[in-house]
C-alpha cells in the first residue's frame, strides 16, 4: 500500500493538512477546484524560478487568500513589492474576484522539501549535467541538513539512451508504512532534448510523536529539525566512535601486542 499510494495523500488528517482550505456545497464544489487547479498553474508558470514548494489556497466569505511557500522570496516580491501587485492583479482577473490577498512564506532550508530538490535535480539534468552527479550532490545536501533519510528515482531516456529505463538511488530511510513519518513526496520532469525525464523525490524528515497542527501555513513546532540535526550528529558521531573502538580495539590489541614485544625487545636490548 504504502507503494502505490501518494505519500502525502496517504498522511493528510493524520500529519499532513490540505493545501486548499474552503467549504462548497455540492454545486460550486466543481467550479472551485477547478479554479484552485488554474491558479496553481497560472502561478507555477508566471513564476517559474521562483523556487515554489507549495501554493495554498484558502477561502473566505468573498475573500481568496493565496499563500506561496517560496525559497526566493525576493523574485516573487519584486523591487518594492511591484511584481505581487502585478501578480494580484492578474490572479483578480483569473478568477474574477475583488479580494484577492497573496501572502509570502519563506523556506528557511530548502535542501528539505521534496519539491525544490526535485526542481533543482531537474534543471541541473536540462543543463546536460550527468543526472547521477546531480542526483548524489541533491541527496548530500538533504542529509547535511538534518534528513534521516532521501529516495530519488528517474525514469526516462537518461544520458540520451535510446531505450528509457529507470534509476533509484536512495541513502537513509523512507518508511513510507509508517504514517507518524514525516515523508516529503514530490514529482517533476526535466524537459530535454531528447525528451522528458521524470523525477520523484521522497524526503524522510523524522517521527511526529505529538499532535501537530494541520494548517500547511504552520511554520516551526516541536519537530524541529535544527534541534533533530544536532541530536542526530551527536547520535552519529557516538555511534562511529564506538565503531571505531570495535574496530579499533582489535587493532589496538594487535598494536599493544606489537609495543609490548617492542617493550620486550627494548627490555631485553636495556639488559
Amino acid at each position: 500500500m504504502g507503494q502505490k499510494a501518494n505519500p502525502i495523500g496517504n498522511r493528510l488528517g493524520i500529519i499532513r493538512g490540505w493545501e486548499s482550505n474552503w467549504y462548497a456545497s455540492k454545486n460550486d464544489y466543481a467550479g472551485k477546484l477547478i479554479e484552485d487547479d488554474k491558479i496553481r498553474t497560472y502561478l507555477n508558470a508566471r513564476i517559474s524560478k521562483g523556487g515554489i514548494a507549495r501554493i495554498v489556497i484558502e477561502r473566505t466569505l468573498g475573500k481568496l487568500i493565496v499563500t506561496i511557500h517560496t525559497s526566493k522570496p525576493g523574485i516573487i516580491i519584486g523591487k518594492g513589492g511591484g511584481e505581487v501587485d502585478r501578480i494580484k492583479e492578474e490572479l483578480k482577473k483569473l478568477t474574477k474576484k475583488d479580494d484577492v490577498q497573496i501572502n509570502i512564506l519563506e523556506i528557511r532550508r530548502p535542501e528539505l522539501d521534496a519539491t525544490i530538490v526535485g526542481d533543482t535535480i531537474a534543471k541541473q539534468i536540462e543543463n546536460r549535467i550527468n543526472f547521477k552527479r546531480a542526483i548524489k550532490m541533491a541527496i548530500a545536501s538533504t542529509l547535511r541538513m538534518g534528513a534521516e533519510g532521501i529516495k530519488v528515482r528517474v525514469s526516462g531516456r537518461l544520458g540520451g539512451a535510446e531505450i528509457a529505463r529507470s534509476e533509484e538511488i536512495k541513502q537513509g530511510r523512507t518508511p513510507l508504512h509508517t504514517f507518524r513519518m514525516d515523508i516529503d513526496y514530490a514529482s517533476v520532469f526535466a524537459q530535454t532534448v531528447y525528451g522528458k525525464i521524470g523525477i520523484k523525490v521522497w524526503i524522510c524528515k523524522g517521527e511526529v510523536l505529538g499532535k501537530r497542527e494541520l494548517n500547511p501555513n504552520f511554520v516551526g513546532g516541536k519537530n524541529d529539525m535544527s534541534e533533530k540535526r544536532d541530536d542526530r550528529g551527536r547520535g552519529g558521531d557516538d555511534r562511529r566512535n564506538s565503531g571505531d573502538r570495535r574496530n579499533g580495539g582489535y587493532g589496538d590489541r594487535q598494536n599493544g601486542g606489537d609495543r609490548r614485544n617492542a617493550n620486550a625487545g627494548g627490555g631485553q636490548r636495556r639488559n
